[in-house]
């Protein structure tokens, strides 16, 4: 208790500095839920792709390439090394995409082929699994419910074409949350529909895909797999896990050390503040230093006292800095929810990290004035006025 009354002698000035130390926390929480957040979709669609090869004619961008051929992907199933290769259709859920965080929202129409060597967890929170019988039929991604109404029974309405929701996947924090998965005859529907009209009289409906997912055999890696495709097949661009992983851990680095250096700035300026609120303090209580230290006080027990004031200070600042980050990060996830945009991932490691960095920067700001403290000689410190 004495600790909590020296800190708030000068009640404004320690509001003043505990509020500092709270933005910067404040800062680290909300940014730092993001960056959470993205490392878990790396880390989501990393194990997503770990043990397939993605097949594109064209550049794919992760939202499949140019049109192309069934025939043209079930051919790679010449290659040794392929076990099975499905074809697919995946394009944008709405026709015009605007910004956002991550991948948009997806159509993926699948012939099923290969499900039983699909090795990502998929579960379902409600519903069940589709069959090659289930036209007009879809499953749905747990961030998208909302969005669409999309609860097990429900008509959704996808690109102007109504379809019974059959079942919707349990979260995964990877491309599954945010994709809408039908036959990929319905996708043909879609995909045909949305071509340009000139194009559409020498296009084959039924054999029309956008890309394919590779199947390796046992043994073989899908890296290598990747790079004989490309090499055999010209006009084709495969992806591996690897380059998935380089492409998008480049871009998502990036974003994440900008999100950690602006919290980082925040959290300078709160030191800062503290620094001088310790320097003050000491200032002010010059004659109570040299009392004590006239009367047997150690160096080390004036230095644990004022480092004792400077990590209460950043533990309030960092209790009030998480609680308000915490409740920052809720209202904008729920904000977002009906988009299907949730940005923010509060994380245990992110609330301990942010409390204990807060009473680290509080100790550490305070280790000079508690020095300066120490050094006092006491018949000066009894002459201070």
């Amino acid at each position: 208790m004495r600790t909590i009354r020296n800190v708030f002698r000068r009640k404004l000035r320690a509001f003043l500095t505990i509020s500092g130390i709270t933005i910067g926390i404040f800062a680290l929480v909300v940014m730092g839920a993001m960056a959470e957040k993205i490392t878990l979709l790396v880390n989501g669609g990393t194990e997503f792709y770990k043990d397939k090869v993605t097949v594109t004619e064209g550049e794919s961008h992760g939202l499949g390439g140019d049109p192309m051929s069934v025939e043209k992907i079930r051919s790679l199933e010449e290659l040794d090394e392929v076990a099975v290769a499905s074809a697919d259709i995946s394009i944008t859920l709405e026709e015009e995409v605007g910004a956002s965080f991550g991948m948009p929202d997806l159509i993926t129409g699948t012939d099923m082929r290969g499900q039983e060597l699909e090795s990502f967890p998929i579960s379902f929170a409600d519903g069940r699994d589709l069959t090659t019988d289930d036209l007009g039929k879809v499953i749905i991604g747990s961030d998208l419910v909302k969005k669409l109404n999309g609860r097990v029974g429900n008509t959704i309405d996808v690109r102007g074409r109504k379809f019974e929701v059959v079942g919707v996947l349990n979260k995964t924090f990877s491309i599954p949350d945010n994709t809408v998965y039908m036959n990929l005859s319905d996708a043909q529907d879609i995909f045909y529909d949305n071509l340009p009209e000139f194009i559409r009289p020498g296009v084959d409906k039924a054999n029309l895909a956008t890309g394919g997912t590779i199947y390796p055999t046992p043994g073989t890696d899908p890296d290598q797999l990747a790079e004989l495709i490309t090499e055999r097949y010209s006009d084709l661009e495969a992806v591996g896990p690897q380059k998935f992983q380089d492409n998008i851990a480049t871009t998502t680095g990036i974003f994440t050390m900008i999100v950690y250096g602006v919290a980082l700035i925040s959290l300078v300026v709160g030191g800062l503040s503290v620094i001088n609120t310790m320097t003050m303090s000491v200032y002010e209580r010059t004659r109570e230093i040299g009392i004590r230290k006239a009367m047997g006080a150690s160096d080390g027990r004036i230095i644990r006292q004022f480092l004792g004031e400077a990590g209460v200070i950043g533990l309030l600042g960092g209790l009030l800095g998480l609680g308000f980050g915490a409740a920052t990060t809720a209202l904008l996830n729920m904000w977002g929810e009906a988009s299907g945009n949730q940005v923010f991932l509060l994380t245990p490691r992110l609330v301990i990290g942010s409390v204990l960095f807060a009473v680290f920067l509080g100790i550490a700001s305070g280790l000079y004035p508690a020095w300066h403290a120490a050094r006092m000689n006491p018949v000066q410190a009894l002459r201070h006025e």
